[in-house]
């Protein structure tokens, strides 16, 4: 039997690029959204699966146990991806508030849905199920020069956004303890490339780029991040619910570190590439203007992927010079995407400041 897929947060960043990748590679499975389309849930992000015979979408906030409830019920899904969240950290400065609600509280009522749906289904059904719960880097804190996390490093959480999904990641993990929920927790390094808000690095570099407006780069821009290709990410997802263990964490990065300034340097190379601005003394590279840094911000992360690649055989595909280029080059060929996501709730305004 096919299996079917519920993907909280599908109309998202990640989410839409995993929806598109279990529409294309598993044809015959039914893919389910359950989306509450808020500012970052963008309906056109899921127009290229809109046809998929196996395609649905739920409009629902994940706080609302009764329609999880009702959802599960009806769709049965095999797996369960969380990627519902508020995800940007300097918004979590702004308005931490949001963040608890969905990161914690909607985390905690998707665990109790499961919980109570399980109970319902036969053995074989049970024992066939995965909740895999989508979490970051950035519960680790922050590294010095040296150094990887790991699976067992310690959480330090340094921003709301951190706090909130350390939380929930200890609430997965207390359900697959304390009630047998088969539960997979996966951290991720920065992901980059298609369909991304324009609120994080990379698309507010390559927007303000196009416009020549400035390109702001926080302190010093020597803040160090892994990266990692949107679509590596979704291919990782798949690859842990369906070969991952209950119960275990798997840490995926890219084996891609950058300072911010290396990543915006590789932006305007590729800025320079695709489409020239001899108006540009320099180059778009010039437009690159240092603002206040964030409160707090974590000066390095850096993943240790080893565990995820010996035991369920995932290396990411895609290179950092390609994946740059591929992902410039997707913002160049969706002008109309960027224009209508412009109109809305993004003004790639700066936020984060705290008080």
């Amino acid at each position: 039997m096919d299996p079917v897929y519920l993907v909280t947060g599908g109309a998202g960043f990640i989410g839409s690029n995993l929806v598109h990748l279990l529409c294309r590679e598993r044809p015959g499975a039914r893919v389910v959204v359950y989306d509450a389309l808020t500012y970052a849930g963008n309906l056109d992000n899921l127009e290229p699966v809109r046809g998929h015979a196996g395609f649905e979408l739920v409009e629902g906030d994940l706080c609302d146990r009764a329609l999880l409830a009702a959802t599960l019920e009806r769709v049965r899904p095999t797996v369960i991806f969380n990627l519902a969240a508020e995800s940007h950290v300097d918004r979590s400065i702004d308005g931490p508030a949001a963040f608890v609600r969905t990161n914690v509280l909607g985390t905690f009522e998707l665990c109790e849905a499961v919980r109570a749906h399980l109970r319902a289904l036969e053995p074989t059904a049970r024992e066939a199920f995965r909740l895999l719960h989508v979490s970051t880097d950035e519960v680790y804190g922050s590294l010095g020069p040296t150094g990887l996390f790991t699976e067992t490093t310690a959480y330090a959480p340094n921003s709301p956004y951190a706090a909130s999904k350390a939380s929930a990641d200890h609430f997965v993990r207390a359900y697959h303890e304390t009630f047998g929920v088969p539960t997979l927790v996966t951290n991720c390094s920065n992901n980059y490339g298609p369909y991304q808000f324009p609120e994080k690095l990379v698309p507010v570099v390559v927007l303000n780029a196009l416009e020549h407006k400035a390109l702001p780069v926080y302190g010093d821009g020597r803040n160090v991040r892994d990266w990692l290709y949107v679509e590596d990410h979704a291919r990782a997802l798949l690859c842990v619910a369906e070969r991952g263990v209950p119960g275990e964490h798997y840490n995926i990065g890219g084996n891609s570190e950058r300072t911010n300034l290396e990543m915006v340097r590789a932006l305007c190379t590729a800025l320079d590439e695709l489409v020239p601005a001899p108006e540009l003394a320099g180059g778009y590279y010039a437009l690159v203007t240092f603002v206040k840094d964030r409160p707090g911000h974590d000066r390095r992360y850096a993943i240790d992927a080893s565990k995820v690649a010996r035991e369920l055989g995932f290396r990411p595909g895609v290179d950092f010079a390609s994946g740059i280029r591929r992902t410039v080059a997707w913002y160049l060929e969706h002008r109309e995407w960027c224009r209508r996501i412009g109109e809305g709730s993004s003004r790639r305004e700066r936020l984060g400041l705290g008080a």
